[in-house]
């Protein structure tokens, strides 16, 4: 594991280190271990996520806006690292050897960078919508001929999957989704595990973010495909599997931050 030096002002300060594929099982890892651990309170937390995502899915198929589950529910990974926020606390703590309980999860309200945190929340919120505006301006584009309300889901499946259109708006969502999460991956990965660490500020946090990626391209790359193939797997039982997922890789996320970053 290298280091790549950094420039000047504090947050530059941080060595970055150059890591490998295999250091990412490591951390997920420790990740399970954390969880393991805190199994019972973080299972608790996590099981928000899971519901949230429940009631989405519900509400669209009761309001009839079929074609928005899939932007909706792959676009909350989006907001993955802001809910991952209190499991970095939690991982933290127990590094000091401090006793945890999921009530520690929102001790970050009380953190020094927890405005730092809530203004990249925003943006990460931001680039939520921005997902949606596009996922429903590809649908109309292709398949839904302006009209994205009121779809059964036979007639959205058989649209889907069983038209060249359908297979075009599959190839191009994938394609931004992909650019959507590959954005959020670079200026999130490091910087919310950072801000919870230390108070640098947002523009630092993201910077620190960018850099820590830049450096490693492969491995973080990896890493958001592990992310995104977890996260996949824990929706696909009726999103019970994210109340392990979620807290997993949350912790997993905090000991890929430790590993890749060493603060002055």
């Amino acid at each position: 594991m290298g280091t790549v030096t950094g420039v000047s002002s504090d947050y530059a300060e941080a060595k970055i280190h150059k890591i490998r594929v295999a250091d990412l099982r490591d951390v997920l890892r420790q990740g399970m271990r954390d969880y393991a651990s805190n199994r019972s309170d973080v299972l608790f937390l996590c099981l928000i996520y899971p519901l949230l995502m429940y009631t989405v899915v519900r509400l669209a198929f009761g309001y009839g806006v079929i074609p928005l589950i899939f932007p909706i529910v792959s676009g909350c990974a989006l907001l993955g690292p802001v809910v991952a926020v209190g499991l970095y606390h939690v991982s933290w703590r127990r590094e000091q050897g401090l006793e945890t309980h999921w009530r520690d999860a929102f001790q970050v309200f009380r953190l020094p960078g927890i405005g730092s945190i809530a203004v990249l929340a925003v943006l990460l919120a931001t680039l939520f919508m921005a997902w949606l505006a596009v996922a429903i301006t590809l649908y109309q584009s292709t398949v839904g001929s302006g009209a994205i309300w009121f779809m059964s889901p036979g007639e959205f499946l058989a649209e889907v999957f069983g038209t060249p259109r359908g297979w075009l708006l599959i190839g191009a969502g994938n394609l931004l989704g992909l650019m959507f999460a590959g954005v959020v991956l670079s200026i999130s990965v490091i910087s919310f595990p950072l801000l919870v660490d230390r108070d640098v500020g947002p523009v630092d946090a993201v910077l620190t973010s960018l850099r820590a990626v830049a450096a490693n391209p492969l491995p973080m790359a990896v890493w958001g495909l592990m992310v995104s193939g977890l996260l996949l797997l824990g929706a696909l039982p009726f999103f019970v599997g994210l109340a392990v997922a979620m807290p997993v890789l949350g912790h997993a996320t905090w000991h890929l931050y430790r590993r890749v970053i060493t603060l002055p």
